[in-house]
């Protein structure tokens, strides 16, 4: 069951390999997501810290009904991964123009887990091709639809 999609990365980025690891939240946090409270992938991006993968500005707005201790909505949040995919995306991220984003956050089994993605950067240039195509594909379709194009 999705919790909340980037979906400003596929328009900013080209997407090259996907993974899903898990995410250690507080009680709280995870109260937050189960009442559908707003999360926000602003900005939020993996760093590899040592052999620890860890997730930045993520969003997640505090519950309103937490106790003592309200964690704070924008803390680093370590991914649990194993040790070689974190090595494996370490040494790829290290090439020039390559990242790593979050791209969805979801429950699995009762557990949240976020699908991440290595990706690289879309020029402006890539862009305007991606839009010319998806024109292109849409007005034939519509063609097709009307039957004005018979194949």
């Amino acid at each position: 069951m999705s919790i909340a999609i980037n979906r400003q990365a596929k328009a900013d980025y080209e997407i090259i390999e996907t993974l899903e690891a898990g995410i250690s939240l507080l009680g709280s946090e995870v109260k937050s997501l189960r009442n559908r409270q707003s999360v926000s992938f602003k900005d939020s991006f993996v760093k590899i810290k040592g052999s620890e993968a860890w997730l930045y500005n993520l969003y997640i707005s505090p519950y309103s009904k937490a106790t003592i201790v309200k964690p704070e909505p924008l803390r680093d949040r370590k991914l649990l991964l194993h040790k070689s995919e974190i090595m494996r995306l370490l040494s790829k991220s290290q090439q020039k123009g390559y990242s790593i984003i979050p791209l969805e956050l979801y429950f699995k089994n009762g557990l949240v887990k976020v699908k991440i993605a290595l990706v690289k950067g879309k020029t402006n240039r890539d862009r305007r091709e991606e839009l010319r195509r998806k024109d292109l594909e849409r007005e034939l379709s519509r063609e097709l639809k009307s039957g004005k194009l018979k194949l």
